[in-house]
């Protein structure tokens, strides 16, 4: 297999030395051949030395690195059973597998797993793949035989690509199944016990936000006796553990209806449904409007920047979200507050709800600083994939 070649220029080779998979365009030097968006390239240093293989792309980052070194594994069959399989069995050694009590779970996270713009999420024995570049979107066909391979309970593979590669480099793209089908029935999954109706056809990213299971599960222990707001609820997980841990009452506020007839659908199956209830409004104009005062609030927005010239505004955004979040809790209650925003560094974050409380007028401490879990990890080499942060304040 002849590869097309990137060269970068003097001195741009040491992140690639230190296994960072992305390329910037600014380093490249020249190419050679025929270099196409969504192939794999071979990239080198500046005096010929082979740094390894990765998927090509216009823009700013231009290659994702796939393997690197002389000896870089090209991307067959035999490459993707293997790293499938070492993320299955990642997701094995963690105890999301084979367990009723959870069957939904994250087995491939991108650069995390080795895998850079590929999402795999498992929900029971369908596999939901997204491809975030033009790469792995052609890749998906191997992909799909890798994971039938791997796993071979599945008995369906879902593709949802089509919402993340742009239309130039995935022309006529369609969400679609790549292997079986859907059962016509509504999707029931398990995750720490409680049942969940899932959308993964027409449902925000992959149907469900797996990423915040673990804080869920933190939630639960604080939720008893408490009056709960759970903000930009989405399909109302916060919400539906909250119920289940013995809430007093849950308030589920997102702006989509169709979010707010997922939430309503999960606060049924908890058998719980008369101590909730769920408003499709706008969350700042619910909580500047409501006259409840909650004991516990989860502040859980969608990204509010998503590249680094919007971070300023981002965390204006941030400081504004939780500053009205700090002044409806109740003394002694507790925040649940994140960002999901990649640019928005830790550090970034908890000054934006810093100055929040200023603003507020109220003294609050932290109680817990949160994250992603494990089956959502961070390649040591690309701390970029650590994009979730949460803070647990108790507001005086």
């Amino acid at each position: 297999m002849s590869l097309a070649i990137i060269t970068l220029k003097p001195g741009k080779d040491q992140s690639l030395r230190r296994r960072h998979p992305w390329v910037f365009s600014g380093a490249i030097g020249r190419m050679q051949g025929e270099v196409v968006e969504g192939e794999v390239v071979q990239v080198q240093a500046a005096n010929g030395e082979v740094l390894g293989v990765g998927h090509y792309a216009p823009g700013s980052i231009a290659v994702r690195m796939l393997d690197f070194g002389p000896a870089a594994q090209l991307p067959d069959a035999a490459f993707w059973e293997s790293r499938l399989r070492n993320a299955y069995q990642l997701r094995q050694g963690l105890g999301l597998t084979g367990t009723g009590n959870t069957n939904v779970y994250r087995l491939t996270h991108a650069e995390g797993d080795g895998l850079p713009g590929l999402i795999i999420d498992v929900y029971g024995d369908t596999a939901v793949v997204q491809a975030h570049s033009a790469g792995m979107y052609k890749a998906r066909p191997l992909v799909a035989e890798a994971l039938q391979q791997v796993i071979p309970s599945l008995r369906a593979i879902y593709d949802k690509s089509a919402e993340t590669v742009p239309a130039k480099a995935a022309p006529g793209a369609q969400n679609g199944y790549l292997f079986g089908g859907s059962s016509g029935q509504e999707h029931i999954v398990h995750e720490n016990g409680h049942p969940f109706a899932v959308d993964w056809e027409t449902g925000q990213k992959t149907g469900f936000f797996i990423d915040q299971r673990d804080n869920r599960s933190l939630l639960a222990r604080y939720a008893p006796g408490r009056r709960v707001l759970n903000t930009f609820c989405y399909t109302g997980g916060f919400s539906s553990y909250a119920l289940q841990a013995g809430a007093e009452l849950v308030h589920s506020v997102d702006s989509s209806k169709r979010a707010i007839e997922l939430t309503e659908r999960n606060a049924t199956l908890t058998g719980l449904e008369n101590k909730h209830a769920a408003y499709a409004e706008d969350v700042f104009s619910f909580m500047k409007n409501s006259q409840e005062q909650y004991d516990l609030i989860v502040l859980d927005p969608p990204a509010f920047a998503k590249h680094l010239s919007a971070r300023h505004n981002a965390l204006m955004g941030y400081k504004r979200l939780n500053a009205a979040g700090i002044r409806q809790i109740a003394p002694g209650g507790l925040l649940f507050t994140f960002s999901c925003s990649q640019v928005v560094s830790a550090e970034l974050f908890e000054g934006a709800v810093l100055a929040a409380a200023i603003e507020a007028g109220r003294p609050a401490r932290i109680l817990h600083r949160l994250t992603q879990p494990a089956d959502h990890p961070v390649s040591l080499f690309h701390p970029e994939g650590e994009y979730l942060k949460g803070l647990v304040l108790a507001v005086e």
